[in-house]
């Protein structure tokens, strides 16, 4: 796709330079095998930017804008199955997995055998993820097949992105098997269920749309309009005396009382004296934007230490390269690539490159029309992916998190069953 936006900025035709900087380029962000599993927040960021000079757009092609914010909510991935419903199904599997065999006794049989507690909590563990692996595997062994027939198979790093993505699943599961374990040890089956579908609601629908309406409410976000409105103002104002103290200093400079008397064409010069003041604004505001952002984002990672689902969330995001910070990374590296091709753009119509049309209508200075040679002084697109341990950095949180949900999910069962009631 980014080859084929490539060659119709080629292919553009004969037209002044600078006009070439508003017929713009698409640019398009690379996705990863995983982002068909998880999708994140692609649906609102968007997946591709039309660049062009003056401004820096957002992003585009979001199918959330064209739906309702309830289907929003309730959209259904493949990320969505296995955060929130596979561990339901370890809940109705686990729940009695030791009350069951302690109010039927045979609890108290098994443990007159010599056989301690702690084995018979690792041989329940064992046995229910022996079941949950059979239709785990599967699951995996396709999407591996799928990775490394796929035409990225020469990537290393994306096959150690989906290596670390199953390893994650793997431990996020393993959690909730523990906790239903440990509920199961405490309590009778009937209020071990009670309290793992409460652990579920609060761990998995709760707290991640709690603190998302938190982090909008602590850490506002601008609209669209108004974050617009408020930048375009402020370079207009600029603008407005801009152009004179360029004029001015640069006839100054060159001794001369025109423009027209300047060794090359001052209309380059000062479109892109302009982009150059107006870049200034934008990277103010949109550093701005970007911080709010992060505040958001490090505020959900911290309450992954309050829930494992929130924890889960942000790996796999951030391991599928949907999360925002790589969203953020793309568009730093589309922006970045802009002012390359609107400085090249404009240099040209500053070196006076092409020949003049006399048919042109509009401003003389403008009037050189070039073509295919000057267009592809601007290379094609290229976007790196941040690699795995980039990610696993910026999400040291929610890594950190989900580990410290396993130590002490582990040593918590340890514990409670050693301590479990026989009858």
């Amino acid at each position: 796709m980014q080859e084929s936006s490539y060659e119709q900025w080629l292919n553009q035709g004969r037209r002044n330079a600078h006009s070439a900087t508003h017929y713009g380029i698409y640019v398009f962000r690379p996705l990863l095998p995983l982002a068909l599993i998880d999708k994140g927040t692609d649906g609102y960021t968007g997946t591709s930017i039309f660049l062009e000079s003056h401004k820096q757009n957002e992003s585009k092609l979001r199918p959330a804008k064209d739906i309702a914010g309830v289907s929003r909510f309730g959209e259904l991935t493949a990320a969505t199955v296995l955060q929130m419903f596979v561990p339901l199904v370890i809940v109705f599997v686990a729940f009695s997995t030791i009350s069951k065999e302690r109010e039927e006794g045979t609890l108290r049989q098994t443990l007159s055998l010599g056989v301690s507690r702690l084995t018979v909590g690792i041989g329940k563990f064992a046995g229910i993820g022996r079941v949950l692996l059979c239709i785990f595997l599967p699951v995996v062994a396709i999407g591996s097949t799928f990775l490394l027939t796929s035409e990225t198979q020469a990537e290393f790093d994306y096959l150690t992105r989906g290596a670390l993505f199953v390893l994650s699943y793997l431990v996020y599961f393993t959690i909730w098997l523990l906790v239903a374990i440990i509920s199961s040890a405490w309590f009778s089956s009937r209020v071990s269920l009670i309290f793992l579908l409460t652990f579920w609601v609060l761990a998995a629908l709760l707290v991640p749309r709690g603190i998302a309406d938190a982090s909008k409410w602590l850490y506002p976000t601008p609209s669209v309009a108004e974050f617009s409105r408020a930048m375009e103002q402020e370079m207009l104002a600029a603008e407005n005396t801009r152009n004179e103290k360029l004029r001015e200093r640069v006839l100054s400079q060159y001794g001369v009382s025109e423009v027209d008397e300047l060794p090359f064409n001052f209309a380059g010069l000062d479109l892109q004296d302009s982009e150059e003041k107006g870049n200034v604004i934008i990277d103010r505001y949109y550093r701005g934007l970007s911080d709010i952002l992060n505040r958001q984002d490090r505020l959900h990672q911290y309450v992954s230490f309050l829930s494992p689902t929130q924890a889960i969330r942000f790996v796999s995001m951030g391991l599928a390269g949907t999360d925002t910070a790589q969203n953020q990374d793309f568009a730093a590296a589309a922006e970045a690539y802009r002012r390359t091709m609107v400085r090249e753009m404009n240099n040209a119509v500053r070196d006076n490159v092409g020949e003049v049309d006399d048919e042109y209508r509009g401003t003389q200075s403008l009037s050189r029309q070039t073509g295919r040679d000057t267009w592809a002084k601007v290379a094609e697109f290229h976007y790196t992916v941040p690699d795995a341990a980039w990610v696993l950095r910026n999400h040291r949180l929610s890594v950190t998190a989900l580990l410290g949900w396993l130590i002490v999910a582990v040593l918590f069962s340890i514990w409670s069953v050693n301590r479990m009631r026989v009858w």
